[in-house]
């Protein structure tokens, strides 16, 4: 059975929502590949930032992973718009 973190699997809902909110802004669909290429591409970068943030040798932690790098997303946002 495959298993998938609750944040990432719901980033890819959260993905694949605003995905859909583009196709209706910029009033072009996409096919079902293109699609499924663009969701890959952005859970295939998940992944790599829950392994820089959550790995330790063979062990990623995802969920540690997932909270390191959005946490560090949030704070560099802070600092360019000198909230802090």
């Amino acid at each position: 059975m495959l298993f998938a973190p609750a944040k990432a699997a719901n980033a890819g809902g959260v993905a694949v929502s605003g995905l859909e909110q583009t196709q209706n802004a910029t009033r072009i669909a996409w096919g079902r590949d293109q699609v499924d290429e663009r969701l890959r591409e952005i859970m295939d970068d998940i992944h790599d930032q829950c392994v820089a943030h959550g790995g330790e040798g063979d062990v990623v932690d995802y969920a540690l992973g997932a909270d390191r790098a959005s946490f560090e997303r949030v704070a560099e946002a802070m600092l360019a718009h000198g909230a802090v």
